[in-house]
């Protein structure tokens, strides 16, 4: 493990709004793919948004590993003990989401027999077998768990403008590259 930073590394930093962008588009396309009528397009925007989940679940499983050798700063030692632990356990919320999103929908195309063809050249394995009912729940199952993830970030976002607003402390800033600081 690296020694403490009172910022975070330019690896962590630029995984972190590359993965925030995606993810943004992603939730953006779902929303609005999900009540298109069955056609080309559709079938298009669908695999443009299964190939930006493998890529944003590939980025967040190199950002979980950056992260678990990179220590990330401490936070503010004006923070309360239970401000500590949201923050950690927010933290985590966000991690575990990043990665059991993209698995709940590449079990739900798996169930749904749709299969995920990674840049439509890499055929990934069926998780499950083809079956109706649990594609309906797997995408149910999909669907909240981005809602979740969408409220994780709001919160996740306005801890940070709180810090930068109120408490006029460090901790936006250290996520922000170079040049925008």
């Amino acid at each position: 493990m690296n020694t403490n930073e009172t910022r975070y590394t330019a690896t962590a930093i630029a995984l972190h709004w590359l993965i925030a962008i995606l993810l943004l588009g992603l939730f953006a396309v779902g929303l609005y793919m999900h009540d298109l009528p069955l056609s080309p397009w559709k079938l298009k925007v669908y695999s443009w948004h299964k190939w930006g989940g493998v890529t944003a679940f590939l980025l967040v499983l190199a950002r979980a590993a950056w992260r678990f050798t990179h220590r990330p700063p401490d936070l503010p030692a004006a923070m309360s003990r239970l401000l500590r632990l949201a923050a950690h356990g927010g933290h985590a919320a966000l991690y575990a989401l990043m990665i059991a999103i993209p698995i709940s929908g590449w079990l739900m195309s798996s169930a749904k027999g749709v299969p995920v063809v990674y840049f439509g050249l890499l055929p990934l394995p069926d998780l499950v077998d083809k079956d109706k009912e649990l594609g309906k729940l797997l995408e149910l199952v999909h669907e909240t768990l981005n809602y979740l993830l969408a409220f994780i970030v709001v919160g996740h976002a306005g801890a940070a403008l709180k810090h930068h607003l109120i408490d006029k402390d460090d901790v936006l800033l250290r996520m922000l590259p170079a040049r925008a600081r």
